[in-house]
């Protein structure tokens, strides 16, 4: 069989939010993803290669190069291709593009844990950071909050009326008076010192960090996580290697128990009344990127 290609535009056409939250707490109920993550660099540039088998949904290897110095050329810092495998027999199925399924895993993992954290009458959502993730965000929030209206604040002033002016969101200057305003926060920055203050949050907002991938990286302080019934994608790729939590835990701010649940035990990740605040930590993962690969294949091949 000849394998799929399956680019953006015509992938990004067919797919649907609900669907793939559906489809990622499915893939939670197989038996747990082996995970391998492999660098190799040269200088500035890197290659990444993430992969992960799902015994019965099959193998996905997820190759990135970050090429900094193209930024000043014109050309993309990043590129990459998922290679998706059958689990019968190996072969190969098809090949995503990068772009499709960074986009679709990032914010549909942050939407299934808001489906079931965030309160289902929130209407205010706020966006912090005006990247090409938070852009999705503002998609995928709408699929699960069709009422909600969209709030931006970015560290750039210009960043975020273009951020508006693209999604319909609005502007908002001050963050704690916009975080004070919110029943959702959801943000996608790059910042590796906490902006968002724990004092802020208020009783029933659900609280989604997207942003810090390392271990030097956070998005929220201790009170943060002190304040908040913490839940993770998956305790293995995020406790230990992401500061958000790795930062506290070796503090002895918070134990490792701080964390409630993981989408291996999502029947544990509910909100249990109006009032708490809920925390939820995307970390990602190739098992993720696996389970919305399979996701974008089966719908390509039922379009």
């Amino acid at each position: 069989m000849t394998p799929e290609f399956i680019p953006f535009d015509q992938g990004d056409a067919i797919l649907n939010w609900i669907d793939l939250t559906k489809a990622l707490a499915a893939g939670h109920n197989r038996p747990k993803a082996q995970i391998e993550d492999v660098f190799l660099y040269r200088d500035r540039d890197t290659l990444l290669n993430r992969s992960a088998w799902i015994d019965g949904m099959g193998v996905a290897v997820k190759a990135a190069t970050i090429f900094p110095g193209n930024t000043s050329k014109g050309k993309p810092m990043i590129g990459g291709a998922v290679n998706l495998f059958s689990d019968e027999d190996g072969a190969l199925e098809a090949v995503l593009d990068f772009a499709l399924v960074t986009k679709w895993k990032t914010a549909g993992d942050s939407l299934l844990a808001a489906t079931r954290l965030a309160r289902p009458d929130s209407e205010t959502i706020l966006v912090v950071g005006a990247g090409t993730v938070g852009r999705s965000l503002v998609q995928a929030y709408s699929a699960a909050f069709p009422k909600a209206r969209f709030l931006i604040w970015n560290r750039s002033p210009e960043g975020a009326k273009v951020f508006a002016d693209a999604t319909g969101a609005t502007v908002v200057p001050d963050l704690e008076t916009a975080v004070r305003s919110a029943d959702i926060v959801t943000s996608a920055t790059m910042t590796s010192t906490p902006i968002l203050n724990g004092e802020w949050f208020q009783p029933g907002q659900h609280i989604d960090l997207i942003g810090a991938y390392r271990p030097d990286m956070r998005e929220a302080d201790d009170a943060a996580i002190l304040r908040s019934r913490v839940f993770v994608d998956n305790r293995q790729t995020v406790v230990d290697h992401i500061g958000e939590l790795k930062d506290p835990i070796a503090s002895g701010i918070v134990g490792p128990d701080h964390v409630i649940a993981d989408y291996y035990d999502i029947s544990s990740m509910v909100r249990q009344n109006d009032a708490e605040i809920t925390l939820f930590k995307n970390g990602g993962g190739a098992h993720l990127d696996l389970m919305t690969s399979r996701y974008i294949l089966d719908a390509w091949r039922a379009r």
